[in-house]
């Protein structure tokens, strides 16, 4: 078998065929009337056009079967594939000739004839004539093999795209997952905003951020963890009754099925929405999500089966976990926390009772298929959440589990000023102590609040959701994940 390099050196004698013959290797345009999409859905209507105005299509070569005097090649542009007859008695020796000498799978060409269907019914465009659009130098991966190591897979997702079609599906679907959600909030009267992504102090969430350096100022900036809750909040103050956001954020933090460094989430807020009225408003967003992306509310996914459809019962925090683990993390010490922890099995990260408890109840969560609304978290672990008002150690807050994950988190906002400074200050103990994932204090969005904020509901999510509908690891529903250098 040929290497890559002698298969790489034919190709570039090739591009000297070509050249010599006087065709250019890498032109500027190429004939094109249509797309094989365009020629597939009204092939008949355009057939009998076609002998009197020849169509012109481009794509990929991907198979060149047949020898001799007839030559069957296949052709695909996007996502869709025709045949093109190529026979040496329908165009010159010389451009038959510099075809069969010249054209490899995985270059790209231009093809232009008549519309016509094979004795075997097959759809095809006879060659009359033809040009190279790109030469390709390396060839396509085997097509009874493709890629199959994984990691190859992402470092060469143009191919692995290019050769399987359920993967150049995902990603118009998650296009559309974006763009129903998008459109699902605009219709109920969310403004569309843009918020920072570089930030003096992260705030919205708990998680260790990525540190950059900005030159003209002089100062170290971080780049952002959440979706700019806290500049939403401000377009609250500022009199916008609805905003929403859907960007990308960034944690330095370890990488699993379900996490990432880089990844896009959603944000919403809504001033005088209540938490009642949100989860309903979540719940229907789900659902349409669901409906309109994948076509069903029933799920099979990491071994959990859930209709979304169905009910979804609220669960409480606090509760569960003392059902499941025997702890009620409201009174228990961090001693006795850590016990639970090591008798259990769970690797934990912080020996302060926010990581304990919050370490409790991901271990509890792969327990639920869902669709539930995990209520009445313990107010440690919800800094940016009202008191719930009939036990001062919880808060008005709801995530959404399924298939033992959260798959969002929703707030009634807390916007008592002095209660935010107080949760602010505990959070700046914790990063004084060393937790580089707790939250940095925000004393401007204090100041924010002492002006004035209405009460507003909050709810965002990620594209782990996305990956939990389709039933895959977070990682291979990104187009080009992060990876490291090759040795």
């Amino acid at each position: 078998m040929a290497s890559i390099e002698e298969l790489r050196s034919v190709r570039l004698e090739k591009i000297e065929i070509l050249k010599k013959a006087g065709m250019n290797p890498y032109p500027s345009s190429v004939a094109r009337t249509h797309s094989i999409s365009e020629v597939k859905s009204s092939f008949d209507s355009l057939v009998s056009d076609s002998e009197k105005s020849p169509i012109s299509i481009a794509g990929r070569v991907m198979v060149i079967r047949g020898q001799g005097a007839i030559l069957f090649v296949v052709l695909q542009d996007g996502d869709t594939r025709l045949q093109a007859v190529l026979k040496s008695d329908e165009l010159s020796e010389e451009s038959f000739n510099l075809f069969t000498s010249a054209v490899d799978n995985g270059d790209f060409i231009s093809v232009t004839g008549p519309l016509f269907t094979t004795a075997r019914g097959e759809q095809s465009i006879l060659i009359k004539s033809w040009a190279m659009a790109s030469k390709a130098l390396l060839p396509l991966p085997d097509k009874f093999h493709g890629l199959q190591d994984a990691e190859e897979k992402f470092r060469k997702r143009y191919l692995d795209i290019a050769e399987n079609k359920d993967v150049y599906d995902l990603f118009i679907k998650k296009s559309k997952f974006w763009s129903e959600t998008r459109k699902y909030l605009s219709e109920k009267g969310f403004l569309e905003v843009e918020t920072p992504t570089l930030e003096l102090t992260t705030g919205g969430a708990e998680a260790r951020p990525f540190k950059t350096h900005h030159n003209d100022f002089d100062i170290d900036l971080f780049l952002r963890i959440s979706v700019g809750e806290l500049w939403q909040k401000r377009l609250m103050a500022a009199g916008y009754p609805r905003t929403f956001e859907i960007g990308r954020v960034y944690r330095n933090e370890g990488s699993s099925p379900e996490h990432l460094q880089e990844f896009t989430n959603m944000e919403f807020y809504a001033s005088f929405m209540t938490l009642y009225e949100g989860k309903t408003l979540v719940r229907n967003l789900f659902i349409d999500l669901a409906q309109n992306v994948f076509g069903t509310t029933k799920f099979e996914s990491r071994g959990y089966s859930f209709d979304l459809s169905g009910e979804w019962k609220d669960i409480d925090y606090v509760e569960e976990v003392k059902r499941i683990t025997g702890i009620d993390v409201l009174e228990a010490s961090e001693q006795d926390m850590m016990s639970k922890l090591t008798e259990l099995g769970v690797t934990y990260e912080g020996k302060n009772k926010e990581r304990l408890t919050d370490s409790l109840w991901k271990y509890c969560r792969k327990q639920i298929a869902g669709p539930i609304f995990l209520v009445n978290h313990p107010k440690i672990v919800a800094p940016l959440s009202k008191t719930n008002k009939e036990d001062d150690r919880k808060t008005e807050m709801f995530q959404v589990i399924l298939a033992g994950s959260e798959l969002g988190r929703a707030h009634a906002e807390l916007n008592d000023p002095v209660d935010q400074a107080e949760r602010f200050n505990k959070q700046q103990d914790l990063v004084d102590r060393g937790d580089d994932e707790a939250m940095m204090a925000d004393s401007e969005f204090v100041e924010m609040l002492e002006h004035g904020m209405p009460p507003t509901f909050g709810f965002g999510f990620g594209e782990r959701l996305f990956a939990i509908l389709s039933d895959k690891p977070i990682r291979e529903t990104q187009l080009f994940p992060l990876m490291k250098p090759k040795a």
